[in-house]
């Protein structure tokens, strides 16, 4: 029962302590979503628009990468970045013109790179999205579906945007989603721990980083 004045901290707690709903589970063959791991969303120091709620977020990104690699797992990193004239952020863009807002992330930027303490390797799959959803005008779903995939595990930021627009659209499509919780950021507590549990109610597994690396180990890894 949700008691009034609890945190989002708190809710996300007590649902972990004592979850309501089966979990979707690890279903054959996995496919891991880095979501727009970009020095703008990763390097607080740098940036206004950074983030960080777990100070180890990429080297759990890491480990789960070189997991998946050993696995012959699909790993995905996205960004986002836009034309100079920001014409292709759209409705989107509109919101907010300040130097440092979104529409103003340039394609070939360095608020537009991959932080370089991601390490990603050849076969890795890297892509722009221009949306919130890693789904959205991509061709995210057809490559899953290429590689057989059913489960799909989500880390980046933020939580309760892109991250979030990504899972819903992934369950929707017919993916297990899964996110590590140490492994996704956000700005702010509340909209980070809100979306945790939101998540973990309707539309993924949230699970620590552990149990997303001891799942991925034990999937048959089959089509």
């Amino acid at each position: 029962m949700i008691e009034d004045g609890q945190t989002a901290r708190q809710l996300y707690a007590a649902l972990k302590a004592a979850p309501g709903r089966r979990r979707f589970g690890f279903g054959r063959r996995a496919a891991l979503v880095n979501v727009d791991v970009q020095c703008a969303y990763t390097q607080p120091a740098a940036y206004p628009t950074a983030y960080e709620t777990d100070p180890d977020q990429i080297g759990h990104m890491n480990r789960l990468a070189a997991l998946c690699r050993a696995r012959a797992f699909p790993v995905v990193w996205t960004y986002v970045a836009y034309l100079p004239s920001g014409e292709d952020c759209g409705i989107w863009g509109t919101r907010s013109d300040t130097p440092d807002s979104l529409q103003n992330i340039k394609e070939g930027s360095p608020r537009a790179m991959l932080d370089p303490r991601v390490e990603r390797a050849p076969g890795d799959i890297v892509f722009n999205k221009r949306m919130a959803s890693a789904f959205f005008e991509t061709n995210l779903r057809s490559l899953l579906t290429f590689h057989r995939v059913d489960t799909v595990v989500i880390t980046g930021g933020s939580t309760s945007g892109c991250v979030r627009a990504t899972v819903v659209d992934g369950l929707s499509c017919g993916f297990r989603m899964i996110v590590p919780e140490e492994a996704v950021a956000d700005r702010h507590e509340s909209p980070h721990f809100a979306s945790l549990y939101d998540m973990a109610v309707k539309y993924a597994d949230v699970l620590p980083v552990a149990e997303v690396l001891a799942g991925l180990a034990a999937m048959p890894g089959e089509g």
